[in-house]
């Protein structure tokens, strides 16, 4: 094999932007060197927020990126979707410090994709060992990388990290030339019922889908209302900065997809869209007026809508939500891999996931009864 070699970025930033780029390829927003430098530029993450970002970097031979994964020293589990709160407290009752540990993942982004940036695939052992070497000289407790893509997942498993499975619910576009297209699939119950919903989300009220300059400060100040008020009532605290989000649309432009509702001119609710090249992705939603189904309306079937009208394959809308099956978003297998030097600590994580993924398996198989299509 070519040589490589490891070392610790001092944030995403300082790596060359088009160097990250050959290595995250295009396909998914979050992982671009634009999404995760403007977390860093904002101060989402980094200084006290518990994020702090040290991308592990493979270096080749030619003294460009090989491979890269975007990594991040955490002091707590906030963020993250992939909930680990037990493993920290079974860790500390022993007597141990969980905090700090390595977490691979876009920060308080619960959305699919590689954990691995590869310009090089055969440099993907090079970078788990990396991973693994980080973990094992900064004396931390353990590695997580959160949402991996399926694809990646064999990787990390013969690396022997512990495998983990989770339940997200997508959206898939079956080649649907329009909503009502969509919506002739589905069981005449939950076609009229939709149908209702949505008349009723929108009755008085405008919908602006905005892009790349139509997105103006009017609409960022609408929506950063908008998301501190879900923020506040969900974390507790909003994770992201009010300088993230037009730094978030300089950046990417036509991949941002701001849906809002309007009441006589005034946005009262809007939902946050991410577009990559197969998917849309649901991000943040906010109102500060309550209307019924509006919620589902902007967040879900405007997503729908939009999609279909790009020809996007998929919409992620997010962690949990057993509502969105109702609404045609059907259950998806998620993965993560966790790296645990400490043998004891290890077994007793990997026999609760034994037990974990037979209840993930059976809760699948009843959900998956529970789609709104037609049957037969």
């Amino acid at each position: 094999m070519t040589s490589l070699t490891a070392r610790i970025a001092e944030g995403v930033g300082a790596v060359p932007a088009d160097q990250w780029d050959a290595c995250a390829g295009t396909a998914n927003p979050f992982l671009s060197h634009a999404f995760l430098a403007a977390l860093e530029e904002s101060g989402s993450v980094g200084g006290r927020s518990g994020w702090q970002p040290i991308p592990v970097v493979v270096d080749g031979a030619d003294g460009m990126s090989a491979a890269i994964a975007p990594a991040y020293a955490k002091s707590h589990s906030q963020g993250e979707y992939v909930f680990d709160h037990g493993w920290a407290d079974a860790w500390e009752r022993a007597g141990d410090a969980y905090y700090p540990k390595l977490q691979v993942a876009v920060p308080f982004t619960p959305v699919p994709g590689p954990r691995l940036l590869l310009r090089d695939p055969a440099a993907a052992p090079a970078l788990i060992a990396a991973l693994e070497a980080v973990t094992d000289r900064h004396d931390l407790s353990s590695a997580h990388a959160t949402f991996v893509a399926p694809d990646q997942i064999a990787q990390f498993e013969r690396a022997g990290w512990l495998i983990r499975e989770g339940t997200q619910y997508h959206w898939q576009n079956q080649g649907y030339a329009s909503f009502d297209d969509f919506l002739g699939e589905l069981a005449s119950r939950k076609r009229k019922a939709i149908r209702k919903e949505r008349a009723a989300a929108v009755e008085g009220l405008t919908i602006r889908h905005l892009s790349g300059a139509a997105i103006g400060q009017r609409e960022w100040d609408a929506f950063w209302r908008f998301y501190q008020d879900t923020g506040s009532r969900k974390w507790g605290r909003p994770y992201l900065t009010r300088a993230f989000f037009p730094l978030l649309g300089a950046a990417l432009g036509e991949r941002v997809l701001l849906i809002l509702a309007e009441r006589d001119g005034v946005p009262i609710a809007g939902a946050l869209n991410l577009m990559g090249d197969d998917a849309l992705y649901g991000r943040y939603w906010g109102c500060t007026e309550e209307v019924p189904f509006l919620h589902f309306e902007l967040c879900y079937y405007q997503a729908i809508d939009a999609a279909i009208a790009r020809g996007l394959k998929t919409v992620e809308a997010g962690a949990q939500g057993e509502h969105k099956l109702a609404r045609g978003y059907v259950p998806v297998p998620t993965w993560s891999a966790h790296y645990i030097p400490d043998a004891s600590f290890r077994r007793a994580v990997a026999d609760f996931l034994v037990r974990e993924r037979a209840a993930v398996a059976q809760e699948q198989e009843f959900l998956g009864e529970m789609t709104p299509f037609r049957r037969g």
